[in-house]
């Protein structure tokens, strides 16, 4: 699993938000092989919402930052998907897409602590990031426990000192759980 390293403003929020997507848009694309209904549907809601994502911030960066570079992944956080199939396809995106999701959701809320975000259409969009994936994962961690049990939860990605990381407030302002989720 990859480590996250700290955003150092908007343009390197961008270019590290766009790969990161990137990447779950391709384990996504594996979810229309899912025997279940519902991991379909989640597979079809990444895809169609993060590949837009990925538009726009390909735009803002065009735009904004046309000097900076080219965004290319820091690391994967996902596993090749493609040669599992039924109960170890969903367990195996689940188990890979909750940190994953962790992460965008810390990049997001750590562009928004810092005061980085220099345009409010990133703003606007970090917090979209942050609340959108945050209610998925929740969705994705009640899976996971319900068709494989409490066993079966990923390990947290390094994210050592970020704001937002587990145990402290969820972006959306509840308590945290003993969990740390």
């Amino acid at each position: 699993m990859g480590e996250m390293r700290p955003i150092t403003g908007e343009s390197d929020y961008l270019s590290q938000m766009v790969p990161h997507h990137e990447e779950a848009v391709t384990a996504a694309r594996q979810l229309e092989r899912s025997d279940r209904p519902e991991m379909q549907r989640l597979g079809r809601s990444i895809v169609e919402t993060q590949s837009a994502e990925i538009e726009k911030m390909k735009g803002w960066l065009a735009q904004w930052y046309p000097s900076s570079p080219t965004p290319t992944p820091a690391s994967t956080m996902m596993r090749d998907l493609s040669g599992l199939s039924g109960e170890e396809l969903d367990k195996a995106f689940l188990q890979d897409m909750l940190p994953h999701h962790m992460v965008a959701i810390m990049m997001s809320q750590q562009l928004l602590m810092s005061g980085q975000a220099q345009h409010s259409e990133v703003a606007d969009f970090a917090r979209s990031v942050r609340d959108g994936q945050h209610d998925e994962a929740m969705q994705m961690r009640q899976w996971l426990v319900q068709w494989y049990g409490a066993g079966s939860m990923p390990c947290v990605p390094n994210m050592r000192g970020m704001p937002g990381m587990p145990g402290m407030p969820s972006p959306t302002g509840s308590k945290p759980s003993p969990t740390g989720s």
